[in-house]
């Protein structure tokens, strides 16, 4: 079963949701407004080793909960879009966000132009000794690229690598509880989740598939699966722009001859265009799932995240194809 398609963006892009209004990005006041919260151990390690606590902070809460279990008692980890209703494309810093970032040892950002806004927080509020993450540098992805790494498996190995590299750089003393930390992770956190990707992949990998937005192709790309949609237009759908009326007849063709087995479309983001197109797919049987933009429901971890999606994904391709 679909959730009921609901809509926090459209074109031109809007806020998501009410801030309490803008500030400056350099103002270092705390207020009430802001969406930053901790996501990690505040604790610090025990027994051998520095006994220091790196100090981090994620622009998003889906690295910032991979940096969370990455660092363990080692780092405290502070995401400042953590709200399911939050729009990393378009959100407005707080001055809090400023106080925070201005304490970060170690800052990770998605990059790709995905997340602007927190290139211009941390220039404004800079540190000595200050080691940052760009995602996108980090997977080789060039700004114009599609920034939703965070759906490409290939490119979450790569950022697990990165932050433990640089934790141990750091922390040296603890480099070899950052390597456990990461053989924990990887072999056993994520588990289900390795497993799901490489299951469907072998099961239903060249399986035409529809999608609301480009945030949806990397995981195809992971799972192996056809996108049938035009890139232009999950493109516009993900950067709140129109689709075109020859990109939208294609859709509805694709869905009305049934070439597409499952349609996956971002409920965070369902705009009267992709309500249509879901409600189109249901009334010919085809199957729909969901993803979401940001962690969901609010402090999820990655994994439990990601393992529901793909879950319903994989139930959709069942349904769809008999297998």
């Amino acid at each position: 079963m679909s959730a009921a398609p609901t809509s926090r963006r459209a074109a031109p892009r809007p806020t998501r949701f009410a801030f309490c209004g803008a500030v400056a990005v350099a103002a270092l006041t705390a207020t009430a407004c802001s969406t930053s919260s901790s996501t990690g151990s505040s604790a610090s390690s025990s027994g051998s080793g520095s006994g220091k606590t790196i100090q981090v902070v994620a622009a998003e809460n889906f690295w910032g909960s991979v940096a969370s279990q990455l660092g363990g008692s080692h780092a405290k980890v502070t995401s400042i879009i953590n709200n399911p209703d939050a729009d990393p494309h378009d959100y407005e810093p707080t001055a809090a966000d400023a106080r925070t970032v201005a304490g970060a040892q170690y800052t990770i950002v998605n990059g790709i132009g995905y997340d602007t806004w927190a290139d211009k927080l941390l220039a404004a509020n800079p540190a000595d000794g200050r080691t940052g993450l760009n995602v996108g540098d980090a997977v080789g992805i060039k700004p114009g690229g599609n920034p939703h790494q965070w759906y490409s498996p290939d490119s979450v190995h790569q950022v697990i690598d990165k932050i433990t590299a640089d934790y141990k750089k750091i922390d040296p003393a603890d480099a070899a509880d950052f390597d456990k930390l990461k053989n924990t992770f990887e072999t056993k956190t994520l588990a289900p989740y390795n497993q799901l990707i490489s299951g469907i992949k072998a099961k239903y990998a060249g399986t035409p598939i529809g999608a609301s937005e480009s945030i949806v192709t990397p995981l195809a790309d992971g799972l192996g699966l056809k996108m049938l949609t035009p890139a232009s237009f999950l493109g516009a759908i993900s950067e709140g722009t129109d689709p075109t009326a020859a990109d939208k007849a294609a859709i509805d063709q694709q869905i009305a001859d049934k070439k597409i087995k499952i349609y996956v479309y971002n409920s965070q983001n369902a705009t009267p265009d992709v309500q249509a197109q879901v409600k189109a797919a249901e009334a010919k049987g085809i199957p729909v799932a969901t993803v979401t933009e940001t962690l969901t429901p609010a402090g999820a971890t990655f994994q439990a995240w990601q393992v529901r999606q793909l879950q319903g994904i994989e139930q959709a391709l069942a349904k769809a194809t008999g297998k």
